[in-house]
């Protein structure tokens, strides 16, 4: 059985290429349809905070000051993930961070990375877009915490993650559990996927 770990990041801005850096971070264990652990840690990368940064997340400079360094952090959270498929919204995005953040300390990850975004654009072509919120909206998933923090949002990213296998098993009934189905599926063209009908949990965009 697959094990998955929903990973988050929160950081300075948008690229760490232009010298962005990572806030916070948080992983949730996915095994079996379930949630099983999940691990959560801001960090200190001795760069300002934006003021932009702090009105969106809620973290502050002070928050991070009090905070562990990205050394010590990433390689916690490295051996916590181990060799789990990693699973993000918007993927591309948490990727750059977690390939730049390891680097950092000379650790080179291995690990296949999934994208809820791109799978609910395939899976659930008719809602209205495919941010987190409206489709944790869409699903009528319990929200705990705020979005854009690192635990909240990948915790709503995992309960989508289950919602989504759910949805994809009864489409494919078992064809799903080929190796790597996730992987090509995420990356097929839409016309070319099964996708889920639309029902009467989308009646409240109409």
């Amino acid at each position: 059985m697959t094990r998955y770990a929903v990973i988050d990041f929160e950081t300075s801005g948008l690229s760490p290429l232009q010298g962005d850096r990572a806030l916070e971070i948080a992983a949730v264990i996915v095994e079996n349809g379930e949630i099983c652990e999940s691990w959560q840690s801001l960090m200190n990368p001795g760069i300002a905070v934006p003021a932009f940064i702090t009105g969106l997340t809620g973290i502050t400079p002070a928050m991070v000051r009090g905070a562990p360094g990205p050394a010590c952090v990433m390689a916690e959270v490295a051996e916590f993930v181990g060799d789990a498929t990693l699973v993000a919204h918007n993927a591309s995005f948490d990727k750059k961070f977690w390939e730049h953040e390891l680097a950092r300390i000379r650790i080179t990850p291995e690990n296949d990375f999934l994208c809820t975004l791109l799978i609910s654009r395939r899976l659930y072509p008719w809602a209205p877009n495919h941010r987190l919120q409206t489709l944790a909206d869409l699903h009528h998933l319990d929200v705990e915490g705020r979005y854009h923090r690192a635990l909240a949002d990948a915790s709503m990213t995992a309960r989508l993650f289950i919602q989504m296998k759910k949805d994809i098993a009864g489409l494919y009934q078992g064809g799903e559990k080929e190796s790597g189905f996730l992987a090509k599926y995420q990356k097929t063209s839409r016309t070319q996927v099964k996708a889920m009908p639309e029902t009467g949990r989308t009646r409240a965009w109409a």
